[in-house]
């Protein structure tokens, strides 16, 4: 039974949302050549001269200088004619950098006014997580991957209760670190859905080295029920805990749970990519590891290490009979535990709800969810950090989908959108991944890559003190200059990639990279790349600024994609609530805002 949505938090209306994005849409307009440029053709296209009227470091000291609001805007009070004078009418050029910087904290979701406080959903949505088992995610995820897992999983449990339902779908569930949890901890029936076969055999090999690390582990303890007898007559309660729990941390910190999730965030490229791989030999050695560490731990093995078949999901064991085992030389005590652990097992058998299904199918606007789960019932459509068009789908199935009674996305790669309107030539696709309102879509909106690519920079880890890689990016525009100057190159398909991390010097590092971009370097001598090294060497300082401008525009451009994605939701006439929470630490997880709706 649905309950009215009358108890959950005011949402942003549809005119409210609408509004905020056809504002930031007006300022953005404006800063778009800023937004479309590249560092890399920042010395070679001369863009600084181009697009940003005063000297770099009079813009860095702007930047770095506290924001004082603009006269004639006490307490506060801005509005969009305030920022009219950032970008010159004539020449396009920024004039104003105080004003920029004060523009991107207007158009922020905060002050925008249409963000929903996490705090007030969870207590509106109310409940209690009488599925809790108080599993500790850092024993097996990193920090950033437990602190969303936690936070987000708290949401869709607490979603889920509020709707009645039971069964979740995870969209580009990867390894399934939030699919697991959500079994795990909240007893919720939990398909994972990814388009690549590696992260779904993955997972499924997860589960089979924790049944094969339990049976190694299970076999000692039976192979020695005296030396348990004794350690229980002889060890406090307090000192069982701690056995426990130590026993239990090396459990899990040596199980493949303890992988930690390629995805990697740094402050100039997508937060969101990551790479998985997967090895024969790096699979037979984590399973030898795993038998020699149940060896190595005999001697702490108690009946009380059965508690782990709390924390796993119900098909990650198996409780082994063994006709060998005499039963009559076994103690009450663990007649009795292996009697609770059998009851257990039958029961996990039994009930389907707390499994974890990872599936994969590669997910569309258009897909069927009834052909990949043949058990479909009413369910919760969520997604971690869905890549590119994934987070935009996800919205158009929820909506379609009469089965679909909730969604909570978090999106991310940003950069990998397409876009309707960028290249017209192009237009062949029929579903798009922005824009998906239709104010932007009559207005034919577009951001570009490079402006898609900014959306994913880390504002609130630079301002923490994390540095932008201001060296490498000023290797490369110098290399752009080069290509382009010595050998005619203007676009190329091969990517230079990661050659500076792996390079001594600047030589080196031209070298290697024309070597891979199939450039012959033998007509370069070494005295000719040092010029252009010390041509440029003083202007690094224009690269620094450049960058700085990009990063405080970011937050703008990702805005704008959220807002685009809430104003689509605005539009649909079954959705009973929509609105964008921030769940995460930005520090922590840059990408954290979540697009969550419920139908009526």
């Amino acid at each position: 039974m649905w309950r009215p949505p009358a108890s959950l938090p005011p949402q942003p209306a549809a005119g409210e949302a609408a509004a905020a994005l056809r504002r930031l849409a007006a300022f953005l307009g404006r800063a778009l050549p800023l937004c479309r440029a590249h560092a890399t053709q920042l010395y070679a296209a001369g863009l600084w001269q181009r697009l940003v009227a005063a000297p770099p470091d009079a813009v860095l000291r702007a930047l770095r200088r506290p924001l004082r609001e603009p006269s004639g805007a006490a307490g506060g009070e801005w509005d969009d004619d305030t920022f009219s004078n950032v970008f010159c009418e004539n020449s396009k050029k920024l004039i104003n950098v105080h004003l920029f910087a004060l523009a991107a904290k207007y158009y922020s979701l905060s002050h925008l006014g249409v963000c929903t406080p996490l705090e007030e959903l969870l207590k509106a949505l109310g409940g209690d997580n009488q599925g809790s088992t108080g599993i500790k995610t850092d024993e097996f995820m990193n920090n950033k991957k437990s602190h969303e897992v936690q936070v987000m999983s708290e949401l869709v449990d607490k979603i889920a209760n509020y709707c009645g339902i039971k069964q979740v779908i995870d969209i580009g569930s990867g390894k399934g670190y939030l699919s697991s949890f959500l079994s795990m901890q909240y007893n919720l029936k939990v398909y994972g859905i990814d388009s690549s076969n590696t992260n779904t055999n993955g997972a499924h090999e997860r589960n089979r080295k924790l049944k094969k690390h339990w049976r190694a582990y299970q076999s000692r303890a039976r192979a020695n029920p005296e030396s348990q007898r004794l350690e229980k007559a002889n060890d406090s309660p307090v000192q069982n805990e701690i056995k426990f729990k130590a026993v239990n941390e090396r459990t899990l910190n040596n199980s493949c749970l303890q992988s930690q999730d390629q995805r990697t965030t740094q402050d100039l490229v997508p937060s969101c990519v990551f790479t998985e791989v997967t090895t024969s030999e790096t699979s037979k050695q984590t399973e030898i590891d795993l038998v020699v560490q149940a060896q190595c731990n005999e001697s702490e093995l108690s009946e009380e290490a059965l508690a782990i078949l709390n924390v796993l999901p119900a098909d990650a064991v198996e409780i082994l009979s063994s006709s060998k085992c005499n039963s009559e030389e076994l103690c009450e005590e663990e007649k009795a535990q292996r009697k609770m652990a059998s009851i257990k097992a039958k029961a996990s058998k039994s009930s389907e709800s707390n499994l974890y299904f990872p599936l994969t199918s590669y997910i569309t606007a258009e897909t069927e969810l009834g052909d990949i789960i043949t058990d479909l019932e009413d369910c919760i459509m969520v997604g971690l950090h869905t890549c590119g068009d994934l987070a935009a789908n996800t919205l158009r199935i929820f909506t379609a989908k009469p089965e679909i009674k909730a969604v909570c996305s978090v999106g991310c790669c940003y950069h990998l959108l397409s876009e309707q309107y960028e290249n017209q030539e192009d237009c062949t696709e029929e579903v798009w991944g922005f824009p998906m309102c239709q104010y932007l879509k009559d207005k034919g909106w577009w951001c570009g890559r490079n402006a898609r690519m900014s959306a994913c920079l880390a504002l609130e880890r630079i301002a923490v003190g994390q540095m932008l890689p201001t060296e490498s990016l000023f290797y490369r525009a110098v290399l752009q200059v080069i290509i382009e100057e010595i050998y005619g190159v203007t676009k190329s398909e091969r990517h230079v990639g990661k050659i500076f991390s792996k390079s001594s010097s600047f030589l080196d590092y031209v070298r290697k990279s024309l070597k891979k971009m199939e450039l012959d370097d033998s007509k370069l001598p070494d005295s000719c790349i040092m010029d252009y090294y010390e041509k440029y060497k003083h202007r690094m300082n224009e690269l620094e600024a450049f960058n700085m401008l990009k990063v405080v525009l970011a937050p703008c451009i990702e805005v704008l994609i959220l807002l685009d994605r809430l104003c689509y939701l605005k539009e649909q006439d079954n959705i009973a609530w929509s609105g964008l929470v921030k769940l995460f630490d930005p520090v922590k997880s840059p990408r954290c805002y979540a697009v969550i709706a419920l139908k009526k």
